[in-house]
């Protein structure tokens, strides 16, 4: 069954709705994110969701924190949906893909960390040689690793795209604590969660991080490696300067690109075909993800 979430009534007050996340108040400085299965491509919601998304979304970020909390602290709490009050069917449509969490100050910073040249970044570097005023080496092929893995963030926008922007213009806004922090945290995530990937078989190709503020803690915040704010790459497809068969939903922008779609809503009707595989390439990933972090 395909969930879109359209705001169940769950008797607590609904503070942000996003393209694929819901955002409800609870009591004692919390919330809970519920993960819906709709999908968004080139920040446009599609009509028809993909089938068990928002539960793997949901699996993988409650693994990937587990997993990284000697690397920085998170804001999960539990996924349960034990004690919320609400109606069973209600609970029933929220198990698995919910999260309560603490309640942060969002730094308005997306982490973005390439270790592959990708998506966004390969078509800066055909321009400039460099990504987000990073120089990199000449002849380098689309998809190609990197030297290095890169900090590459973007300045957050509610609407519309992200800027990117160089490290250089958060130290302006945040000064360097801040910045060095999100840096080298990003930066030790990314390199732990590409090791751990590795073992099953998959290459983290990128990702992206959001921190927020307890108190003067810096936590992890919203979701976390997963195929929604990752690229996973199966290790046996890849190869430099090809396109790369991956576990998430890059087929379907491959699709709605081929047809000509201007990218501004509304989004073109998918193929159910074309629904059914992007649902598996997401629990493909969950599974092998959950063999290597339990």
């Amino acid at each position: 069954m395909t969930v879109l979430l359209e705001c169940p009534a769950l008797g607590l007050r609904r503070i942000h709705k996003g393209k694929v996340r819901e955002m409800f108040e609870l009591p004692d400085d919390r919330l809970l994110l519920v993960a819906s299965d709709r999908l968004s491509a080139f920040d446009v919601v599609f009509p028809q969701g993909i089938p068990g998304k928002g539960r793997v979304l949901t699996q993988v970020s409650r693994l990937w924190f587990g997993a990284t909390q000697g690397i920085v602290a998170n804001h999960l709490l539990t996924t349960s949906v034990a004690g919320l009050g609400v109606a069973p069917e209600v609970a029933e449509a929220l198990e698995g893909r919910s999260m309560v969490v603490r309640k942060t100050k969002r730094i308005d910073v997306e982490c973005v960390v390439r270790g592959y040249l990708a998506g966004s970044g390969w078509k800066e570097y055909q321009q400039s040689r460099s990504v987000c005023g990073i120089p990199l080496p000449e002849g380098l092929q689309m998809n190609a690793r990197l030297p290095e893995p890169i900090f590459t963030p973007a300045l957050k926008n509610d609407v519309g795209h992200d800027e990117n922007v160089s490290e250089g213009r958060v130290r302006e806004i945040y000064g360097d604590q801040v910045t060095d922090f999100l840096r080298d945290t990003s930066l030790a995530l990314y390199k732990f969660a590409a090791a751990k990937a590795a073992e099953v078989g998959i290459i983290l190709a990128d990702t992206k991080f959001e921190f927020g503020m307890v108190g003067d803690e810096i936590i992890l915040i919203d979701e976390v490696f997963t195929p929604d704010s990752s690229r996973y790459w199966p290790a046996d497809r890849y190869a430099p300067g090809k396109p790369i068969d991956s576990l998430d939903k890059q087929p379907i922008r491959d699709y709605v690109e081929s047809t000509g779609w201007n990218k501004q809503p509304p989004a073109p009707v998918l193929p159910e075909a074309l629904i059914a595989e992007t649902s598996e390439r997401y629990e493909d990933a969950l599974r092998r993800l959950a063999s290597v972090l339990r």
